[in-house]
């Protein structure tokens, strides 16, 4: 009986030290990149015109959160009062959270802030969740595709026109040249 005992127990220490040494679910590492367009919807006036195009490249290991974006391109549609053109006038900066499922389906998070250099002082920072595909497996890294980001959007400042100060609204990024909608 005191054998039957010591292997039962023996048995029940080899299921619980066990259960804090599994493979997690989710390791599967995807990059995201290419031009991204977002559209914005909201603000009054020259707010009401920043819409853009930028050009980055992100790679999110399993486990890392709000892993920085590499941003190599920028250009704003219609610049006006609040934001100008061309290189130097303006720094760009962000980070994404790109989780990766089982099936490949990407969720996570993507943040992206723009400070205006001409003229100085007006910032718009847009926050939304993202949504995409990943072709990776747990021993390669995927490429996202069909990435849609959106949420919203806010505009601090007032540099340049009373109406770059104090805006808000939604916007929509997506990821290549097609158009795409809201998940």
């Amino acid at each position: 009986m005191k054998k039957l005992a010591i292997l039962a127990l023996l048995a029940l220490e080899l299921a619980v030290c066990g259960c804090g040494n599994s493979t997690p679910q989710n390791s599967t590492t995807t990059t995201a990149g290419g031009s991204w367009e977002a559209l914005l919807s909201g603000g009054k006036g020259a707010a009401s015109e920043l819409n853009f195009v930028a050009t980055f490249t992100v790679t999110d290991t399993t486990g890392a959160n709000n892993q920085p974006l590499n941003i190599n391109g920028f250009s704003f549609f219609n610049a006006g009062a609040c934001f100008a053109n061309g290189v130097g006038a303006s720094t760009e900066t962000g980070s994404a959270t790109l989780n990766t499922s089982g099936t490949n389906a990407v969720t996570g998070t993507l943040s992206f802030t723009v400070v205006s250099v001409t003229p100085a002082g007006n910032t718009l920072s847009l926050t939304g969740n993202l949504t995409g595909t990943s072709n990776g497996t747990t021993t390669t890294t995927g490429t996202l595709s069909s990435g849609v980001v959106s949420g919203t959007w806010t505009l601090s400042g007032g540099q340049g026109d009373a109406s770059c100060a104090g805006q808000q609204g939604t916007f929509i990024m997506c990821q290549g040249a097609n158009t795409c909608t809201v998940p």
